[in-house]
C-alpha cells in the first residue's frame, strides 16, 4: 500500500525538512517526523484551511465541554451500553466510572498492576456481549509481562480479574496498550517493542504488534500466522479504530522522525525497525500519514463523522483526519491551545467525542482542573 499525497510538495523542501527532524529530535517515545499530507491549521475549533484533497468536507466540531476533572492520568475511555463510561487511570490503577452528567466514582482498584514509566492500568474495553456477560476487559502492565484480563462488571463492584493474554514484553515504555473489539467481535491488542525492536519482525513474539484474539484469549479464527499476531512490525501502537466500512486504523510512535496512521490490513509488515515512516520497499506496508515530532506523538483513535480523531500528546492538539475509502485527506488540528496533552479519545453514544488530557503523567504542565476529560459535540 502507497501513502497517498494530497498536496504535492517539492523533494528539496522535503528533504530539508527531513534533516532538520533527523538532527533536531531526540530519540523518544515522544518523537515524530514528516508530515504527509500538510495539515491545515486550525486554532481551538477554528479550522483555517479544510481542504480535504477531494475526500469530502471536515465539518468543523462544537465547542467542548468540561465532563469531568480531577482524574489522575486517564489512559483509556469505554462506553457502557447505557451511555456512561468506563476510564482508566494508569498510575493509580482505578477503573473509574464516568456519567454523561459528569459524575464520576471508582468501581475498583485493579490487582496486580504495577506503574512504571509509561506503565501502568492502560486499556479498556466494554465485552460486545455485555448485555448478558457483564464483562470489561483491562490492558495492565504487572510485576513481569503486560497483559489483558477481563473481569465482571454490573454496575457495582469491579470483579476478580482473570488473565485472557499474558506474556507480552514489557519495558520502562514502548507498551503499546490500547485494546478493542473489532466488528467482527474479536479482540485486538496493541502492544509496543518493549525496547526490543527484533521482537517487532518477530511474528511469534507477542511485542511489537497488533494481536488478535477470540474473547477468551485464543488465536482468532483466520488469522494469518497461525497465532494470535494480526500484523507486526510495529513500534508502539497506542490508538485502534474502525470507519463505517470496518477499515481498521492505528496510531503508532516513531522514533527519530515519523509518528503515523496506519490503515491496518491481514498480515501486513509495517517496517519497524527496518524502515520508519514511508521506506516504499518490498514487504515493508507505507503508512498512510506521518507528522513531525512536535505536532503529534499521537496515542487514542477514534473514528467518527468521516474523520479519523487522533489524540496528540507532544502535539497538544486534537488532529482530525478526514478519510474515504482508506484514503486520507488533509489534516486539521483542533484544540491546540488550552488543553496541553491529549491521550484518549472516544466517540460517545449521542453523535460526539470524548477526549482526555494527561496532564498529569510526567511530562506535561497541569492545571488546577487537570486531567479532564472533554465533550466535543460533532455534525
Amino acid at each position: 500500500m502507497r501513502r497517498h499525497m494530497i498536496v504535492p510538495v517539492p523533494a528539496v523542501v522535503v528533504s530539508a525538512v527531513l534533516v532538520l527532524a533527523a538532527c533536531g529530535s531526540p530519540s523518544s517515545d515522544e518523537d515524530g517526523g514528516v508530515r504527509t499530507p500538510p495539515p491545515a491549521t486550525a486554532s481551538g475549533t477554528a479550522g483555517t484551511g479544510g481542504g480535504t484533497g477531494g475526500t469530502g468536507g471536515t465539518a468543523e466540531p462544537g465547542e467542548p465541554r468540561a465532563v469531568a476533572t480531577g482524574l489522575e492520568v486517564p489512559w483509556a475511555v469505554a462506553f457502557l451500553p447505557g451511555g456512561d463510561a468506563l476510564v482508566t487511570e494508569r498510575d493509580s490503577a482505578r477503573l473509574m466510572r464516568v456519567t454523561r452528567s459528569g459524575e464520576k466514582k471508582a468501581v475498583g482498584e485493579v490487582p496486580g498492576v504495577e506503574p512504571g514509566g509509561e506503565g501502568g492500568l492502560m486499556g479498556v474495553a466494554v465485552s460486545p456481549g455485555y448485555s448478558d456477560d457483564k464483562l470489561v476487559y483491562l490492558y495492565f502492565t504487572a510485576a513481569s509481562d503486560n497483559r489483558v484480563v477481563r473481569a465482571s462488571y454490573d454496575g457495582g463492584e469491579l470483579g476478580s480479574p482473570e488473565p485472557v493474554v499474558t506474556g507480552i514484553p514489557k519495558a520502562g515504555n514502548h507498551n503499546g496498550g490500547r485494546i478493542a473489539f473489532g466488528p467482527d467481535k474479536m479482540l485486538y491488542i496493541a502492544t509496543g517493542d518493549a525496547g526490543d525492536s527484533d521482537l517487532s519482525q518477530d511474528r511469534d513474539s507477542l511485542g511489537g504488534k497488533i494481536l488478535r484474539v477470540t474473547p477468551d484469549g485464543k488465536p482468532a479464527p483466520d488469522n494469518p500466522f497461525g497465532n494470535r499476531t494480526w500484523t507486526y512490525g510495529h513500534r508502539n501502537v497506542q490508538g485502534l479504530a474502525w470507519d463505517d466500512e470496518d477499515r481498521m486504523y492505528a496510531t503508532e510512535f516513531g522514533q527519530n522522525r515519523f509518528d503515523e496512521i496506519n490503515l491496518i490490513e491481514r498480515g501486513n509488515n509495517y517496517g519497524w525497525p527496518e524502515v520508519e515512516g514511508e521506506g516504499d520497499r518490498e514487504g515493508f506496508t507505507n503508512p498512510l500519514l506521518t507528522w513531525t515530532t512536535d505536532e503529534a506523538s499521537p496515542s487514542g483513535l477514534a473514528y467518527a463523522d468521516g474523520s479519523l480523531w487522533a489524540a496528540a500528546l507532544r502535539g497538544e492538539r486534537l488532529w482530525q483526519v478526514p478519510v474515504d475509502d482508506g484514503k486520507a485527506g488533509r489534516p486539521v488540528a483542533r484544540f491546540d491551545s488550552g488543553f496541553g496533552r491529549i491521550r484518549a479519545v472516544a466517540e460517545a453514544p449521542g453523535g460526539s467525542l470524548w477526549f482526555a488530557t494527561s496532564n498529569k503523567d510526567g511530562r506535561g504542565d497541569p492545571g488546577p482542573d487537570d486531567d479532564r476529560i472533554m465533550n466535543v459535540p460533532l455534525g
